[in-house]
């Protein structure tokens, strides 16, 4: 199994969690529950699809990701408290989430030949906008356009994915040296509190 597609695939529960409880702490039903999880998962990569033309979008072509979710769903469930205890993993969890998603979108938009101005925007749709459609669906302001280095930190990875394509056709070293970047600016960034100006 592709080591990418199987990040992708936790990164899909992980996100599902995410969706879940943000749900159970606005005191959704369990349909709301599973709506959150849902497009919280997918709502980057569905967006990002949509925008390339690369239809049907690809959880329609693979039930994996429509299964982890459930699996998200499930555990969220039933293990609530363990969970909540468990943020900080799944933080690290969530920062290699959004690492994978952006050199996932920003490698499938070049592969049709988009440009890679373009094709770096959309890696950071991939990444981040299952997160904005989860946070107003449930009525608060997207992480992205608060203080957070989040959204930032995913165009930079893209900026970095693109630069080291330039001097090397190793696709395997891209893929781990953007990996690896947009997950310590990222870890970096919250524990030294590095945000953006507040108008």
């Amino acid at each position: 199994m592709n080591i990418l597609y199987l990040i992708d695939i936790v990164g899909t529960m992980v996100f599902a969690i995410s969706g879940a409880i943000t749900a159970f702490d606005k005191k959704l039903d369990i349909f709301g529950v599973s709506a959150v999880a849902f497009i919280t998962a997918l709502g980057g990569g569905t967006l990002r699809d949509l925008l390339i033309g690369s239809t049907p979008v690809a959880w329609m072509n693979d039930l994996t990701y429509l299964t982890m979710i459930a699996i998200g769903i499930i555990l969220t469930v039933l293990f609530r408290p363990t969970i909540l205890r468990l943020r900080h993993t799944l933080f690290l969890f969530d920062t290699i989430g959004i690492a994978v998603f952006t050199v996932l979108g920003l490698q499938k938009a070049l592969d049709i030949g988009i440009h890679p101005v373009i094709a770096i925007m959309m890696g950071m749709v991939s990444a981040v906008f299952g997160g904005v459609t989860r946070d107003i669906v449930c009525n608060e302001i997207p992480l992205i356009f608060r203080e957070e280095v989040y959204a930032l930190v995913c165009i930079a990875g893209g900026v970095v994915y693109v630069s080291f394509g330039l001097f090397t056709s190793s696709t395997e070293y891209i893929i781990i040296s953007t990996v690896s970047f947009i997950f310590t600016v990222r870890i970096l960034a919250v524990k030294y509190h590095w945000k953006l100006p507040n108008f």
